[in-house]
């Protein structure tokens, strides 16, 4: 894993300092540990994305290792995607949805529709968000996770994860699960440290869920 494209400390003390109930459970929670991957290539880092959605990690874990033993060095790659039939991507786990995504995925990534990863830095979030979603079964959620675990970006709040949203509730603690808006109201203030607010709420769900 790679260093954030923030300082954290700096993010959490802002943090703390605009939400005190936030700031309440950081104390608890210890140092943020959000990391951005490795992966330098679009095409992997989103057919895994793509792999991931709506599974649990240990079956996704299972369908990505077999989808990446289709290829050389078992490191997917878009040019060799394209030379794979659809029946190869179903015979190792993936749903016909998510095979016809990765057909796409490969197909736009290598006629010029999808932004090179190492060109998306000119691009602010929103720009990246409508790129990305052009391609069949990636949607805002996905583009989020791609904004913040592989390009870093600070200040992505994904208001309709679920996750996210259970850790509002307990942080905030909120008689209901607030919808989207909600959370997005709640949270503007967080601004410009989105992302890592998000971790935090992520954790805080987690801690609801162990209690």
């Amino acid at each position: 894993m790679s260093r954030l494209r923030y300082n954290r400390k700096q993010a959490v003390d802002i943090l703390c300092r605009q939400c005190p109930s936030l700031g309440r459970f950081i104390s608890s929670c210890g140092p943020l540990k959000l990391k951005v991957a490795r992966d330098r290539d679009l095409f992997n880092a989103l057919a895994a994305a793509i792999i991931y959605q709506q599974l649990s990690g240990k079956a996704a874990a299972t369908i990505h290792g077999r989808f990446c033993g289709l290829f050389t060095d078992q490191v997917p790659e878009a040019g060799q995607a394209t030379d794979l039939a659809f029946e190869d991507l179903r015979a190792v786990g993936l749903s016909r949805n998510k095979a016809l995504a990765v057909q796409d995925l490969a197909e736009k990534s290598l006629n010029g529709s999808l932004v090179p990863m190492h060109r998306m830095g000119r691009l602010n979030d929103e720009e990246i968000m409508e790129n990305l979603c052009q391609v069949r079964g990636i949607g805002p959620w996905t583009a989020q996770m791609y904004l913040i675990f592989n390009l870093g970006r600070p200040d992505v709040m994904p208001s309709a994860d679920l996750g996210v949203q259970k850790g509002v509730q307990a942080v905030y603690r909120l008689d209901e699960l607030p919808a989207p808006e909600q959370v997005a109201d709640q949270t503007a203030h967080l601004a410009p440290y989105r992302s890592a607010a998000a971790w935090y709420f992520w954790r805080a769900a987690d801690t609801v869920l162990m209690t």
